[in-house]
């Protein structure tokens, strides 16, 4: 393993850590405000990251697509946070509320890397790796958040599409489940998850971000 990727892995685990652990605590804590506390009861509710990460999905199988593309390809999953569905007091309705529980703490927390990244520059700190990684802050939880919206079970996307949708076509959509998770990483391998949904998605988001903190870009400005 050269120099360089491990100095990207070393900006990037603090990050992705806080973006897992945040995500799936998130999933958890909304639904146990919503009638069921499996997660709450498991210990799934925590700003631990051990007990949200699954061996493969979180460290090896990033690790070695990183190695393998040369940087070109990055896709993993942390341990699902368990939801009985059926113990919400509404589980059609509160099945969407859980599960954009993830995406959405994803976006706050791109929201507040980059508001470090601005505080950093207008402070005049200049640290390379400070920098970076508030940039992979905002970049990690930038991609979870548009990643976990595609509509496809079992990512957040397909939950909030099987609540929105009239039970029998959910019901159809949410049989698609089990085999998901495949049909998701040959969409990614093929790269038409990228095209048809990431790249514009993440453009909207990125305009988004820099709507919200305009005034920091202004206060920058005036400053340098």
């Amino acid at each position: 393993m050269d120099a360089e990727i491990i100095q990207t892995l070393t900006i990037n685990i603090l990050p992705v850590v806080f973006a897992i652990t945040l995500h799936e605590a998130a999933h958890g804590w909304v639904a146990h405000r919503l009638g069921d506390d499996t997660a709450w009861r498991m210990g799934r509710v925590t700003l631990n990251p051990l007990p949200h990460i699954d061996p493969l999905g979180t460290l090896l199988l990033p690790l070695l697509l990183y190695i393998g593309t040369a940087g070109h390809m990055l896709f993993g999953y942390a341990k699902p946070v368990p939801v009985q569905f059926s113990r919400l007091h509404n589980p059609k309705r509160d099945m969407i509320w859980v599960a954009l529980a993830g995406p959405g703490i994803n976006l706050i927390q791109a929201l507040l890397w980059a508001v470090l990244d601005y505080a950093l520059l207008i402070a005049g700190v200049e640290e390379p790796f400070l920098l970076r990684m508030a940039e992979a802050g905002v970049l990690v939880n930038a991609v979870m958040f548009a990643f976990n919206l595609f509509p496809l079970p079992p990512l957040d996307g397909g939950r909030i599409l099987v609540g929105l949708l009239p039970w029998r076509a959910a019901m159809a959509v949410s049989r698609i489940e089990p085999w998901g998770f495949y049909i998701v990483l040959a969409l990614v391998v093929m790269g038409v998850i990228n095209a048809i949904w990431m790249q514009p998605l993440m453009g909207l988001t990125y305009d988004v971000l820099r709507w919200v903190l305009q005034p920091l870009q202004t206060l920058l400005s005036t400053t340098h």
